[in-house]
């Protein structure tokens, strides 16, 4: 009903049931950012540069795959960058928590250990993104880099980057309930870079697009083109299923059967094993996979994507950060 009243087209009842909830968040939000830039609630300033990945509508929108891209931009120009998550879906007996190589999703999140596991940085999570920082200083970064955080105001930051989503844009640009924001389309006026994810570029937008690796096996790690995959079933974990299913239309990859389901949620064995049967292979996001890699079966298969940028954006973005740490170092 909401992906309908946010992004399509739903009846006035809905509408005028909303409305004065989305007017109250709208305050509440815009409140609560001045009180911050006016110096009158406390917050975190870094002895390093902060850059915050995030967006202003909920749900996902492409933020994880240009993390992992701006962070190994970074490596390249001889950054040791770390990255901050608050950890969506997981739950930690203890924060801040620094990643390892068996740090599990159910405690870090599937971000946060997507990212670890493709970067090789430290990541911490925290649901204070601030101590999450201070545990990172402690590795010997120079550089964080922040999945998600937009709206997480008591973490200071030096640049915004803000993902779109090409497709959906803003849906019909109201707040929470009513619709999908969770900050006014006039904050993106004062943020540092604007990257449209998949779609018609607009203003000042670069342009990003997810380009689709091999199918990867979840037990064995062995590799192969999805469209060699007789049979596919295909379940996406991710803020918009259906652009997963999308790419693989377009990779010549017809499921015979495809199935959403909530970001972040997490589905049994037997639930998965279920959806296998339907047909012979299972196919999964990469971000999906990092959940089920332990459980896994001989027909189960990942989708790993990567984000492809311009140069040109590449190199407006490392002069940007180029200028922070010249600052940071005065």
């Amino acid at each position: 009903m909401l992906d309908q009243l946010w992004f399509g087209h739903q009846g006035s009842f809905w509408t005028a049931l909303l409305r004065p909830f989305s007017a109250l968040f709208g305050l509440i939000a815009r409140h609560r950012r001045h009180q911050y830039l006016r110096g009158r609630s406390p917050c975190y300033r870094a002895p390093v540069p902060v850059v915050v990945v995030g967006n202003i509508m909920v749900g996902g929108n492409g933020k994880t795959p240009f993390v992992i891209w701006l962070v190994e931009q970074l490596k390249a120009q001889g950054y040791r960058p770390g990255v901050v998550s608050r950890g969506y879906g997981g739950k930690s007996d203890q924060y801040p928590l620094l990643l390892t190589q068996t740090t599990s999703p159910r405690a870090a999140g599937d971000e946060p250990v997507l990212i670890a596991r493709r970067t090789q940085v430290p990541v911490c999570v925290d649901p204070d993104r601030s101590e999450a920082v201070k545990r990172l200083l402690q590795e010997g970064v120079d550089i964080v880099v922040t999945d998600d955080g937009m709206q997480h105001y008591r973490l200071d930051r030096d640049l915004e980057i803000v993902i779109i989503d090409g497709q959906r844009r803003f849906g019909n640009g109201h707040y929470l309930p009513l619709g999908p924001l969770r900050e006014s389309v006039d904050r993106l006026d004062s943020v540092d870079m604007l990257i449209n994810n998949g779609g018609t570029t607009q203003g000042q937008e670069w342009p990003m697009h997810l380009v689709a690796g091999q199918a990867t096996n979840l037990r064995t790690g062995q590799a192969c083109p999805a469209s060699m995959l007789p049979g596919v079933v295909a379940v996406a974990g991710i803020g918009h299923p259906p652009r997963f299913f999308a790419t693989l239309q377009q990779m010549g990859v017809t499921p015979l059967y495809s199935q959403g389901i909530n970001d972040h949620q997490t589905l049994s064995a037997e639930e998965l094993d279920r959806l296998a049967k339907k047909g012979q292979h299972l196919l999964m996001t990469e971000k999906d996979a990092v959940k089920y890699q332990g459980i896994a079966q001989d027909n189960w298969w990942y989708l790993p994507v990567e984000a492809s940028l311009p140069e040109a954006a590449a190199q407006a973005l490392l002069a940007k950060i180029e200028r922070l740490t010249k600052n940071a170092n005065k």
